[in-house]
């Protein structure tokens, strides 16, 4: 007879995630995992197969978390432009508050680029990320929020690409004004 499950699934979930976020993958043992997430290795195993399985796991869950509030904000915007400078000063708090956590999607792309499942889901985050902008701005671009001359596609590209620096900046503690200014001038791109 199968023994039921004595522990939260979707908890244990954003317990790793937290820890591999702090951490890193290869930072984090499986003993530092058993730990925080308060499990055996039999429970840890039998819930998700193996180190790789979990952490693929929790990097999805952190797209979901990144990703989900994004697109629901773009896809609710009547303006473009103060929805993408409150993600982007949000983020340069996140990481003023806790440089050292950064972000995860930036750790997996470095630190797991020799893992074809990690880098299919680095990009698909991207991708979204991307695709949602290019939506948002193509919709302004009706509106006549962003200029005729300018490509909605070409613009979400440089942002997304824009984003993943500025979190690595982040982690690099450039300091405020070092990124609000970079802030600013990746937002004159939307003139």
């Amino acid at each position: 007879m199968a023994r039921t499950r004595e522990f939260d699934v979707d908890r244990a979930v954003d317990r790793a995630m937290d820890v591999f976020w702090r951490r890193g993958y290869g930072a984090t043992s499986l003993q530092d995992l058993l730990a925080e997430l308060s499990i055996g290795s039999g429970s840890l195993y039998a819930a998700f197969g193996s180190k790789d399985a979990l952490y693929a796991r929790a990097l999805e869950r952190y797209c979901s978390h990144q990703t989900g509030g994004l697109v629901e904000r773009l896809e609710t915007a009547t303006e473009v432009r103060p929805v993408v400078r409150d993600v982007l000063l949000e983020m340069v708090e996140a990481d003023l508050a806790d440089p050292e956590r950064g972000c995860l999607v930036v750790s997996a792309a470095t630190e797991r680029g020799d893992d074809p499942a990690t880098v299919d889901r680095v990009a698909a985050a991207m991708r979204l990320f991307e695709s949602t902008l290019a939506g948002a701005l193509e919709k302004a671009k009706v509106r006549g929020e962003l200029s005729a001359d300018k490509n909605p596609v070409e613009l979400a590209r440089f942002l997304t690409t824009f984003v993943q620096g500025l979190r690595v900046v982040g982690q690099a503690r450039l300091g405020r004004a070092f990124v609000e200014d970079a802030v600013a001038t990746a937002l004159r791109a939307l003139d």
